[in-house]
């Protein structure tokens, strides 16, 4: 009996639809360009010289000055998730790294089942007017979030929230993976300031602002792995995008 028979027989059939299912998981994250499996993309600093990182409470505490000195120049900051969720430390990790000199902007984490508008509001009362450097940005992912939900809906409710964020004077910027630029933005948010992870290889097709190339940084401040991104562009050109977000 091949090994294919005995697989196929009853028990040995639900092992081998289970095993088929895995490597089918696992293709599919690989090709979305944030694989869990391979974290960390080394790049040219001579070629992108912006270094910034992102940052929730899971970080724990950080020393921004230290953080500072390491050649970082701006966080990404942890503000909200949902339409109830707040990060621990969103308020203090502001106050910090804007005194350590850092440039700032603030992040919320998009839920599928959650209505967008209302998911919006829930980001500006968090962020209560804090001047913030960088765009908004609404991270928009599977991984940790709801399954199930209808890509149309989805797409439905994140151009609701990227509606009313744009309706309060701010400029957005849309944090995704290549299979979820596909999938949630590119349908009807094509155009929009990307923030792009892309962990294999540099994202050369995506037009993004913002690259996230690591899961598995190490920075002066922080104790443990930390996200690591860089800007599409020199120093002097981040200044100048500084300046046309304000």
């Amino acid at each position: 009996m091949t090994v294919i028979a005995r697989l196929l027989r009853p028990r040995g059939r639900d092992i081998y639809i289970a095993v088929c299912a895995i490597l089918w998981v696992l293709s599919a994250v690989a090709s979305s360009g944030c694989s869990r499996a391979q974290q960390h993309y080394d790049i040219d600093r001579a070629e992108f010289p912006v270094k910034g990182i992102d940052l929730s409470s899971h970080n724990g505490d950080v020393d921004f000055s230290r953080l500072a000195a390491d050649s970082i120049t701006f966080v990404m900051l942890k503000a909200t998730e949902g339409t109830d969720f707040c990060d621990a430390l969103f308020a203090r990790n502001y106050d910090n790294a804007v005194k350590a000199g850092l440039k700032v902007g603030a992040y919320h984490f998009f839920r599928f089942d959650s209505p967008g508008h209302i998911q919006a509001y829930h980001f500006l009362n968090t962020i209560a007017e804090r001047p913030l450097d960088l765009p908004l940005a609404i991270d928009v992912e599977e991984w940790n979030n709801a399954q199930g939900t209808p890509d149309v809906q989805v797409i439905e409710e994140l151009q609701k929230m990227v509606n009313v964020l744009e309706a309060s004077d701010y400029r957005v910027i849309l944090y995704t993976n290549k299979q979820g630029y596909h999938r949630y933005v590119e349908p009807t948010l094509y155009g929009r300031q990307l923030w792009i992870c892309s962990l294999g290889s540099v994202p050369e097709e995506y037009g993004w602002r913002l690259w996230q190339h690591s899961h598995k940084g190490r920075v002066a401040g922080i104790k443990g792995d930390v996200d690591i991104n860089t800007y599409n562009g020199s120093l002097e050109d981040f200044v100048r995008w500084l300046e046309h977000n304000n």
